[in-house]
């Protein structure tokens, strides 16, 4: 293969699969260099417990989808199985590399790491790798001084246009000889599902959808398991991989609360846009959260493990109809809303008592919107080993008859239940023996007997980690968190 060692630039792209407001691909074509647009799918990163084949799935439709977009310009994206150093490293021997471009990527350590041993490649090498800020996420910061308005001002800049010119980009001629030489990816090996469809023109249908008319429903629909399908944008996969970024969603949501009569809805929505950013910073600063609690002061808690109460959760085979039916049903889809996502690790971290670290992986490798910044802070603060966030216990049984009191979430998803009666539906294991018989329906059999007490082990929990609370390390190591992560003009 001949190819003459011409100047060149790499766009790296990562958690950013989209070509409109990209700082990445932005900054390269500004150079008026041809730029080589490049995906590596990480060996080490499909063989991490954190991802399943549910995101290689989205990220491969992702890719297709960019590109389509990108035919008009004669180009595509090298998509190859390795690892990047050992990519570039072989791109080296046909191209001088100028620059690479990507975002800090907020991501679980092996990422962190992988980061890392890259740059130390890229002086090695003499190439200049420029990383960019991404949705707003800032490294390095100590506190929050300066956070929000910085948050702010990135929400409302002006966003990155795509306006290649017609050499920009490396020929699909040129990328045809390059294939010959890596493994490539099959990017329409794909696996069927029910998921929601990965790519910008897909993250763009529902963005427009939601506007359209289901946002009016949004504040009332949110903790419903099954409205919640509708009544939330779903945008959420659209975001953790890059096929929108948080600025498009915020500044399209601004502009359609000018002419909405609806706007407390709008605003409710936007205001989890926040939120979301708010958790991913806080992740940045402190991704010790991958791995131990936040709170020090919460590392001496100790909760033996059981490995038949963890496979009764996965299989969502626990006796209580809404955990079950949402295990399912995430296994099936990939998607329940927050309310359920709460519910179901206040259940494995309370009520059977088990460290949210042996939950972590099976729910990001089930979440197709597995988003670190978001997973990790958020197991931690609903098993209640912050030290700053409220104790919430969740009554799956409480819950079920405020969120699903026709049970058509749990019917759909736990077909053993479906010709029980509705007053059995939240407690099937209340059927006394006779009303079994009359409906051919044996609990133990047809559907487990709970596996715990919720009202027995939710005393337990809630007294440990209320004595907890008052721990001279746990006192210490709150004061600390809400030094650090709280917003300006906030009291401690």
């Amino acid at each position: 293969m001949s190819i003459n060692k011409e100047h060149v630039n790499i766009v790296w792209f990562k958690r950013d699969l989209r070509l409109q407001d990209n700082e990445a691909v932005h900054n390269a074509i500004a150079t008026n260099r041809p730029t080589l647009l490049l995906y590596v799918f990480e060996n080490t990163l499909k063989e991490d417990k954190h991802y399943s084949e549910r995101h290689w799935n989205f990220i491969k439709q992702s890719l297709n989808d960019l590109n389509r977009q990108l035919l008009p310009y004669n180009t595509k994206v090298l998509c190859v199985s390795s690892e990047v150093i050992h990519t570039i490293g072989t791109l080296q021997q046909f191209w001088k590399i100028d620059h690479v471009f990507s975002h800090q990527e907020t991501g679980i350590r092996i990422t962190y790491e992988r980061d890392k041993a890259f740059s130390r490649f890229c002086k090695n090498n003499l190439i200049q790798w420029v990383e960019n800020t991404n949705n707003g996420i800032h490294r390095g910061l100590q506190n929050r001084v300066d956070w929000r308005e910085d948050c702010e001002h990135y929400m409302n800049q002006s966003q990155f246009d795509f306006s290649p010119k017609p050499e920009s980009f490396i020929s699909l001629e040129k990328i045809a000889e390059l294939e010959k030489i890596f493994n490539i990816v099959d990017l329409d090996t794909l696996i069927d599902c029910n998921f929601q469809a990965g790519g910008t023109s897909k993250g763009f249908e529902y963005l427009t959808s939601f506007f359209r008319g289901r946002y009016k429903n949004y504040s009332f629909h949110i903790s419903k398991p099954e409205l919640a399908r509708k009544g939330c944008s779903r945008l959420s996969p659209y975001i953790a991989w890059g096929n929108l970024s948080i600025r498009q969603v915020w500044q399209y949501a601004i502009k359609q609360r000018e002419t909405s009569s609806d706007k407390k809805q709008i605003d409710a929505f936007t205001s989890r846009l926040q939120w979301q950013v708010h958790f991913i910073q806080k992740f940045e600063m402190e991704d010790i959260m991958e791995f131990e609690s936040i709170n020090k002061g919460y590392r001496k808690l100790k909760k033996q493990i059981s490995e038949a109460y963890q496979i009764a959760w996965k299989e969502g085979k626990t006796g209580y109809p809404l955990v079950d039916a949402c295990m399912r049903c995430l296994e099936e889809t990939g998607y329940i809303n927050f309310r359920m996502r709460a519910l179901v690790v206040s259940f494995f971290t309370h009520n059977l008592w088990q460290p949210w670290q042996e939950a972590s992986a099976h729910l990001s490798s089930m979440f197709l919107d597995f988003e670190p910044g978001i997973h990790f802070p958020q197991l931690q603060m609903q098993a209640g080993e912050t030290g700053i966030n409220t104790l919430r216990i969740y009554n799956p049984v409480k819950n079920s008859i405020e969120h699903d009191p026709e049970g058509v979430f749990i019917k759909k998803w736990i077909p053993e239940l479906r010709s029980i009666p509705l007053a059995y539906i939240h407690e099937p294991y209340k059927m006394p023996p006779l009303e079994q018989q009359f409906n051919n329906f044996e609990i133990g059999v047809d559907y487990p007997f709970p596996i715990v007490d919720i009202n027995t082990t939710r005393k337990k929990a809630s007294d440990t980690l209320w004595d907890m609370k008052d721990d001279a390390l746990v006192k210490k190591e709150s004061y600390r968190i809400l030094k650090k992560h709280t917003l300006p003009n906030r009291k401690i």
